[in-house]
């Protein structure tokens, strides 16, 4: 049975918890092995929105104007996990039709449904700026997890 997070009531951590642990690893070797254990294709599709320079997001860069969630984590809100099935709205060659106004205000909408901490963790991925809070999770850290992943040509 999975052990509970102190910060969290769910047995499955929150992605922004998972990359804090990842962060705090002191070797290359631990960053690896922490990313592996949590593998997803959420998290797989956070780092590549992070490190892929070929992802072109369609929303305008920096800070978004939204209101934090400030339920307890664990609680009142959606999880980044389950809400990166629709993450391709908002990057050249997902719904490019759709009309700007309402692809960033359904950003801010699934900004504001998310933990505050998750929410805070998306804004920094979509500029491509995770290391801003998440220093030490690089590109070849995360090659080496998942050789899966193959970089570059998805715009």
């Amino acid at each position: 049975m999975p052990t509970r997070s102190i910060d969290n009531s769910s047995s499955r951590l929150l992605l922004s918890e998972i990359l804090r642990k990842v962060s705090n690893a002191k070797t290359k070797k631990e960053k690896v092995d922490l990313l592996r254990k949590h593998n997803s294709s959420a998290l797989r599709q956070l780092m590549i929105i992070n490190f892929d320079d070929s992802i072109v997001c369609l929303l305008p860069e920096g800070d978004v104007p939204y209101t934090p969630n400030d339920a307890p984590v664990g609680t009142d809100h959606t999880r980044l996990e389950q809400e990166c099935r629709g993450l391709y709205r908002f990057f050249k060659g997902g719904q490019d039709k759709l009309p700007s106004l309402k692809r960033e205000s359904m950003f801010v909408q699934l900004l504001e449904g998310l933990a505050a901490e998750e929410a805070e963790l998306l804004v920094l991925a979509k500029d491509g700026r995770m290391n801003e809070k998440y220093k030490r999770i690089t590109k070849a850290v995360v090659s080496e997890a998942f050789p899966s992943i193959e970089w570059g040509g998805r715009s």
